[in-house]
C-alpha cells in the first residue's frame, strides 16, 4: 500500500486506518510510525492522514517528520513508493539525522534496500501475516544523508499495517506509561506446555519403569497384570510426542516470523558487549549487583542456559531411542540405532537416561524458582507471559537485545 495507490480508496464510505508497527529491531515501533507519517503537511491522502492520526493517537511524545513540498517525491504507476527528505530525525540512539525516507510496497521497497537474508524472511512471514488478518504492509526504509547531500545505503526498518477501518480508540499514551510487548508466539507457547506436560508424564512413566514405587510386584507374589505393559506404552508413545515438538522447535528456528525463535538467537555472545552483559547478568544473580542490564527476551545467561537445555534434551532423546531399539532388533533401523548400547553397555545407557531425567527435574524447579523470583521484583508479568505472550515495560525503556519501547 502506498500513497499513490491509494488514491482508489478516496471514497466517503472507506476509511484507512494504521494499526500497529512492527519493527526489525533498530527503531523503536513508534519511530518507524512517525517515518510512516512522513508527509507534506496538509495532504490529503488517505495513508498520509491514516499515519499522521496513528502518530498523534499512538505516541503524542513524538514529533513527525516535516517534509516541505520540495523535499517529496510521490509514488508512481512505475514505482510504488515514496521518497521524502526528513530533516534532523531523532533517532533512538538519541542524535538527531538528515534521512531519506523510503515507503510503499514491501516487495518493490526490500528490491532497492540492504537486507540480511534473516531481516528479509522475518519481514516477510510477519508481513504475510497481517496480510492474511486483512492488513496491507507499508513498507519503511531509511537512507541517511552524508555530506554535500550524498544519500547512503537504504535500510528496511518496518512495516505499518493500513487497512480499512471505522473510528479508532483515542487512548493517549505518555512516555511514562506501561507498554505491553508481545514477546513470545502463539507456536512457542504452545511448544513450552506440551513440553511440561511430556516431561512429566516421561519423568513419572520413566521413574515406574526403572523402580515401580506402586501396585502389585513380582516380589509380592501377586498378579502383575498388564500394568508395567501400560507404563511403557504411555512412556514410549509421550517419548514419540516429544520428538515431533522437537522436531517443530527446530523447523520454527529456520521459518518463524519471531525473531527471538531463529537460529541466530540460539548463541548470544556476538560481540565484546554481549560478555560484558553476561558478566553483569552474573554478578546480579550471585547478589553482587543490584541491577542488570534489561532484556526483553531472554538475558545471555538464560539463553545459554536454554541452548543447553535443548542439546540435553535432545541427547536424552537420543539415549531413549537406543533403549527402545532393544526390543525391535529384528528391525534393520532400529538394531542399527541401539549400536551404542553394544559399545557402552545397556546398564550404562539406563543409568546415563536416568540421571539425565534427575537433571532436567533440577532445571524445572530452579526455572520455576527463577521465574516467580524474577517477576516478584521486576513486576513485568514473566510469568504470564507464557500463557498471554506478551510482558509490560514502561514506554521509554531501552532493552538490549530490542529498541527503546513505544
Amino acid at each position: 500500500m502506498t500513497a499513490a495507490s491509494s488514491s482508489q480508496t478516496h471514497s466517503p464510505s472507506r476509511t484507512l486506518v494504521a494499526d500497529g508497527a512492527f519493527t526489525l529491531g533498530r527503531l523503536s515501533e513508534g519511530r518507524v510510525l512517525a517515518l510512516a507519517a512522513a508527509c507534506p503537511s496538509g495532504s490529503a491522502d488517505p495513508v498520509d492522514l491514516a499515519t499522521v492520526a496513528a502518530l498523534r493517537i499512538e505516541r503524542p511524545d513524538l514529533p513527525a517528520a516535516e517534509v516541505d513540498d520540495g523535499d517529496f517525491d510521490p509514488a508512481s504507476p512505475d514505482r510504488i513508493f515514496s521518497l521524502a527528505r526528513v530533516r534532523a530525525f531523532p533517532l533512538d540512539d538519541g542524535q538527531d539525522a538528515d534521512l531519506v525516507v523510503m515507503r510503499g510496497n514491501l516487495t518493490s521497497v526490500l528490491k532497492r534496500v540492504r537486507i540480511s537474508h534473516e531481516d528479509r524472511s522475518i519481514a516477510r512471514r510477519n508481513a504475510d501475516w497481517v496480510s492474511r488478518r486483512g492488513w496491507r504492509p507499508l513498507a519503511v526504509a531509511i537512507a541517511k544523508v552524508g555530506e554535500h547531500d550524498q544519500v547512503g545505503e537504504f535500510s528496511l526498518e518496518g512495516f505499518v499495517s493500513i487497512g480499512d477501518g471505522s473510528e479508532r480508540g483515542s487512548a493517549s499514551n505518555g512516555p511514562a506509561d506501561w507498554a505491553r510487548v508481545n514477546v513470545w508466539s502463539v507456536s512457542l507457547r504452545y511448544q513450552h506446555w506440551i513440553n511440561v506436560a511430556m516431561v512429566f508424564i516421561l519423568s513419572c512413566t520413566g521413574y515406574f519403569i526403572m523402580d515401580p514405587f506402586f501396585g502389585p510386584t513380582a516380589h509380592t507374589g501377586e498378579e502383575t497384570g498388564f500394568l508395567m505393559g501400560w507404563m511403557r506404552l504411555i512412556h514410549f508413545s509421550a517419548g514419540f510426542i516429544w520428538v515431533v515438538i522437537g522436531a517443530t522447535r527446530i523447523l520454527s528456528a529456520f521459518t518463524s516470523r519471531d525473531r527471538q525463535l531463529r537460529w541466530t538467537q540460539m548463541w548470544p555472545l556476538k560481540h565484546k558487549q554481549d560478555l560484558r552483559n553476561l558478566g553483569r547478568v552474573v554478578q546480579h544473580y550471585a547478589l553482587i549487583k543490584d541491577d542488570s542490564p534489561l532484556f526483553l527476551a531472554h538475558n545471555p545467561l538464560q539463553q545459554l542456559t536454554y541452548t543447553s537445555l535443548y542439546l540435553a534434551c535432545g541427547l536424552q532423546m537420543t539415549t531413549g531411542f537406543i533403549l527402545y531399539g532393544l526390543y525391535h532388533q529384528d528391525n534393520p533401523f532400529w538394531a542399527f540405532i541401539s549400536t551404542p548400547a553394544h559399545w557402552f553397555g545397556i546398564p550404562g545407557i539406563r543409568l546415563f537416561h536416568a540421571m539425565m531425567m534427575f537433571g532436567l527435574w533440577a532445571f524445572v524447579i530452579m526455572h520455576v524458582y527463577l521465574a516467580v523470583r524474577a517477576d516478584s521484583l521486576e513486576r513485568h508479568g514473566g510469568l504470564s507471559s507464557m500463557i498471554n505472550g506478551g510482558v509490560w515495560l514502561h514506554r521509554g525503556a531501552k532493552p538490549v537485545d530490542a529498541p527503546e519501547i513505544g
